[in-house]
Formats: C-alpha cells, sequence, structure tokens
C-alpha cells in the first residue's frame, strides 16, 4: 500500500526579490514498510524534500499525500497535529531535550500530542527503551549517555507514537563505523517489527547500501530511481 505519493512537487523560496527553485517538479511514490534513502550532492534538495514530506514546509505547487491525506496546503495547526500522529523525526544532532531524563525524552511526544492515561504512557515508552536497547540508561540524562546511545533514545522517540512513517535526516553523520551499522541494524529490525517506513536523507554509503530504493536528487530534481543492494525485505 503506498504511504507517501508526490506529484510534480516544486518548492520555490524567495530570497529577495530572487525566486530559488529547490525542488522542481518531483513526483515518487513510497510504500508502506520500506527502507528508502534521498541521496545526492549538498544543495540537491534532500532536506526540503523531507522537510515537505513532514510536514514541516508546504510545496509551492504539485500535490503531496501521506497515508492517504493531501498535506499539499495544510495550515499550520493541521499540519502539526497530522505529524504529532503520523511522523517520527530523527536528526543527526539527536535534538534531545538536555534537562529532561531519557525515559522523560521518549514520553514527551505523547504527552504533546496525545492523550494517554500516564500507566499506558510508562508501558508504551518502557517497551521502547527495551526494543532499542536502551532500558537500562532510563534515569539519565543526554549529557551521560554516548552518541549511540542518544541515537537509540531519538528512534525510540520517533516511533513511540506509532508513527507509520520515520524521516530522518543524517541519521548516522555523528556516529563512528560500529556504531552507525548497529543503528541501521536497529532501524531495519523496527521497520521489520512494526511495519514502520524509514525515509533517509543521507551521504552515509552505509545507509545507501541498505536502502531498498534510493532517490538521487540533482539541482532540485529526481534523476533516477533504482532499487539499493537492500532489496525486498519481504
Amino acid at each position: 500500500m503506498t504511504l507517501v505519493e508526490s506529484r510534480n512537487i516544486t518548492k520555490v523560496y524567495q530570497a529577495g526579490e530572487v525566486s530559488v527553485k529547490a525542488i522542481k517538479e518531483v513526483s515518487f511514490t513510497i510504500d508502506e514498510a520500506s527502507f528508502v534513502a534521498f541521496v545526492g550532492p549538498s544543495g540537491s534538495g534532500k532536506s526540503t524534500l523531507l522537510n515537505m514530506i513532514g510536514c514541516l514546509d508546504p510545496p509551492t505547487s504539485g500535490t503531496l499525500r501521506v497515508a492517504e491525506q493531501d498535506i499539499s496546503d495544510m495550515g499550520r495547526s493541521r499540519a502539526a497535529d497530522f505529524r504529532g500522529k503520523n511522523i517520527g523525526f530523527v536528526f543527526q544532532d539527536f535534538n534531545l531535550i538536555p534537562v529532561l531524563s531519557v525515559f522523560e525524552n521518549v514520553e514527551y511526544p505523547l504527552i504533546m500530542v496525545q492523550d494517554w492515561a500516564s500507566d499506558k504512557r510508562r508501558k508504551r515508552v518502557s517497551e521502547l527503551l527495551e526494543a532499542v536497547g536502551v532500558a537500562d540508561q532510563t534515569d539519565k540524562y543526554p549529557r551521560q549517555i554516548s552518541g549511540g546511545q542518544k541515537q537509540r533514545v531519538a528512534i525510540a522517540r520517533a516511533l513511540v507514537t506509532n508513527a507509520p512513517l520515520v524521516l530522518a535526516d543524517e541519521p548516522t553523520a555523528n556516529l563512528d563505523r560500529k556504531t552507525a551499522e548497529r543503528i541501521i541494524d536497529l532501524m531495519k529490525k523496527m521497520r521489520d517489527e512494526f511495519g514502520t517506513t524509514f525515509i533517509f536523507s543521507t551521504h552515509d554509503p552505509r545507509v545507501v547500501k541498505n536502502a531498498e530504493i534510493i532517490f538521487t536528487l540533482e539541482d532540485g530534481r529526481l534523476i533516477r530511481q533504482h532499487t539499493g543492494e537492500g532489496g525486498n525485505h519481504a
């Protein structure tokens, strides 16, 4: 089943009197439970595309659908609500809240966007921390754990609302080789267990190698789509 569908989306930014086309008439589809990479040089439009899929920045023209909803012209409030329920984010700098514990960081999206009773929240957060292998770090703060552990916490936070889609912007950029490989394996395990679709914006060949579908961008255009070494996991 199709989870993301883009039809001729374009994104234009206005810089004074100059119009800059960051994305130019890009069309693609992404199915549920996919492992997908957007690749291309810096400035090719990868992050812009991720932001549009994530309801952070609407397309200037064209149609973009996520989870059977047209998100092309959602208002800010509706977009925020949709994003909270359907999309998780994993950032290269982790974006954990320093004054919250590991447990509280993962719990935070449930408090913000979902009306969950506290016992249900605790059960869900505990299950995710166990699944990503940091259950023993529950009471620690971000400054007290390693980069790899922070990324695991970030993945748990992205998955805690049962979002069908997780967007990851350069998620392995700040990690050493061994940790990066473990994080990629963890994401694939999460995809297999929960049916989550992962979409990456990346330069990392380790991520690209594991992708099932690779979209190559250049100067805001989608110039190639091909099957990666990750192949079909079914």
